[in-house]
């Protein structure tokens, strides 16, 4: 099988019928798996997404303990100076962390999109990816959103797109759609988003990525890199 034909795929309707193909760049959609690099961006943003604000204090910040708890000899007990010592209960923490601590790491745009690429590639690869011509919805309603991925389980044969007590499929609408919304996000299998947030960590976090409007969303995705 040439290289050409390994990156042509399906295109599927709600009805879960073909409703065309689509050539795949090869730059996102055939790249080297770099799990090198695909580790550091992901490290790197899940450090990112950490807040920061845990804080401890340390024996010279808790209240009280100003007075020696008993005198130096004569009690028969360990000698202790102050019940702000770490080993009691109510003083102050050892090594604890502080909110003073920056965990941001700087992910450069061009890393970030090598890695998505690269995660990219291996689903593709390993057929988990689907492209869909439109999730469009006419009206707000989880029933039919329920169907169209029950249509489109029977025809990947991938039946986890259809019921799942976890979100295992990453939805990526190319444009904002209330209707879709509102639709797809009370099915516990999804989760959406929009394709111009797709990125390495949630890909990775889901077993299947869904593709709304492939034509204009593979033309977003070879731009950014």
């Amino acid at each position: 099988m040439t290289t050409e034909a390994k990156l042509q795929t399906k295109i599927y309707d709600q009805k879960g019928k073909e409703a065309g193909v689509i050539s795949l760049p090869e730059k996102v959609f055939a790249a080297k798996w770099r799990a090198d690099l695909v580790h550091q961006v992901v490290e790197g943003m899940r450090s990112n997404k950490r807040a920061g604000t845990a804080d401890t204090k340390d024996r010279g910040e808790v209240r009280g303990g100003g007075k020696k708890p008993w005198k130096q000899k004569g009690t028969g007990r360990a000698r202790h100076g102050s019940t702000r010592s770490p080993i009691w209960v109510g003083g102050g923490v050892t090594h604890g962390p502080l909110s003073d601590k920056n965990y941001k790491r700087k992910i450069s745009k061009k890393m970030r999109a090598q890695a998505l690429f690269s995660v990219l590639s291996k689903k593709l690869k390993d057929g988990e990816i689907i492209f869909v011509d439109t999730l469009a919805m006419p009206e707000m309603k989880t029933k039919s959103a329920l169907d169209v991925m029950k249509n489109l389980a029977k025809a990947s044969g991938l039946k986890p797109l259809a019921s799942s007590k976890k979100a295992r499929v990453l939805t990526a609408l190319f444009d904002r759609n209330e209707k879709a919304e509102k639709s797809f996000r009370n099915l516990s299998q999804l989760e959406v988003v929009f394709l111009k947030n797709l990125n390495p960590l949630d890909v990775l976090n889901h077993q299947y990525l869904l593709i709304e409007n492939p034509t204009e969303s593979v033309k977003f995705l070879e731009a950014r890199g």
